[in-house]
């Protein structure tokens, strides 16, 4: 799989069709398929941009993706059978730089993209003859007119977004900012409900729904951290990595982070460097494996498998 001629900034694997879809700093994409012997035979994405690629993802139902760029823009892209080669369509209000993440909604037809112009958007990704107005009839809490680009909602949030991602049954979208803060916006209806919830420590990188529920953060503490919902309001929950004697009483999330790390590069740590945490590092994706297990990996090199079970949480 040698198309690529420069850095592979983004990858992502559609299960129903197997197929790879990869994008790269040398402003390309394939649609990777395999074939007999092994062999993984690549199409060319058309997609005119003039900056790297910098994010990709299939959609739902796997007939179109999405791609992120640093040319202030996103790429919708689809299959045109004819000269057997996938093309694309671009999304450009408002976007003032980068594209970082990007998300599709569970319809196949929402699209959320954050970038570094502190900026999440929700735009639509309708492509007549690929989607289908029943799609979506009834309409949605942006709107029933989703022409292909239209910008229905933007959020300014100060900084650059790392990543954004919809909750399960797509009622809420969660983004986190590099200023060290969560965003969680409440979508069910049209009144936009947006909550930011700061962190005293280092930015997050990726997010995981578990439910509607539980999020979960991860990030430059090396450790993963829980959001939880009461029904009307999110809060800092609690870290999923931090060990505890035998016995101890269960404290708050930043009293046990901050112990965890409390002699690390003090006078009395001698040369004792090692977290006490799974990763040694920046955690910087999570994914679901299953309905009972995520994964983190991370600038460690490790890659680290998590049962809900252990750490206290329900699909």
């Amino acid at each position: 799989m040698k198309e690529h001629d420069s850095v592979v900034t983004g990858i992502d694997w559609a299960p129903k069709t197997n197929r790879l879809l990869t994008c790269s700093q040398d402003r390309n994409a394939y649609v990777w398929t395999l074939e007999a012997n092994n062999f993984w035979k690549p199409t060319l994405v058309i997609l005119r941009i003039n900056r790297a690629a910098t994010c990709c993802q299939w959609s739902p139902k796997e007939d179109k993706f999405a791609i992120g760029s640093g040319a202030k823009l996103v790429s919708v892209c689809y299959f045109e059978p004819d000269n057997n080669w996938w093309v694309s369509k671009h999304i450009r209000e408002k976007v003032d730089s980068t594209i970082t993440c990007i998300d599709w909604h569970p319809n196949n037809i929402l699209l959320a993209a954050a970038g570094t112009d502190g900026r999440a958007r929700v735009v639509s990704g309708f492509v007549s003859g690929i989607d289908k107005k029943e799609d979506v009839k009834g309409g949605t809490a942006f709107g029933t007119k989703l022409p292909f680009g239209t910008l229905l909602a933007e959020f300014q949030v100060g900084s650059w977004v790392q990543a954004i991602k919809w909750a399960p049954s797509g009622n809420q979208l969660a983004f986190v900012s590099q200023d060290s803060t969560t965003h969680i916006l409440n979508c069910h209806t049209a009144e936009h409900k947006l909550q930011s919830i700061p962190y005293k420590f280092l930015p997050f990188r990726d997010l995981l729904w578990i439910n509607e529920n539980n999020l979960v953060a991860v990030g430059y503490d090396s450790n993963p951290t829980l959001f939880t919902s009461s029904g009307s309001s999110w809060e800092l929950g609690r870290w999923l990595d931090v060990k505890q004697a035998a016995g101890a009483a269960k404290s708050s999330a930043a009293k046990d982070v901050w112990a965890a790390r409390t002699n690390l590069g003090s006078e009395s740590a001698g040369q004792d460097t090692k977290l006490d945490t799974q990763h040694q590092n920046c955690i910087s994706v999570i994914r679901r494996v299953d309905n009972n297990t995520f994964s983190t990996s991370g600038l460690d090199g490790s890659i680290v498998m998590w049962p809900l079970g252990a750490v206290g949480l329900k699909a």
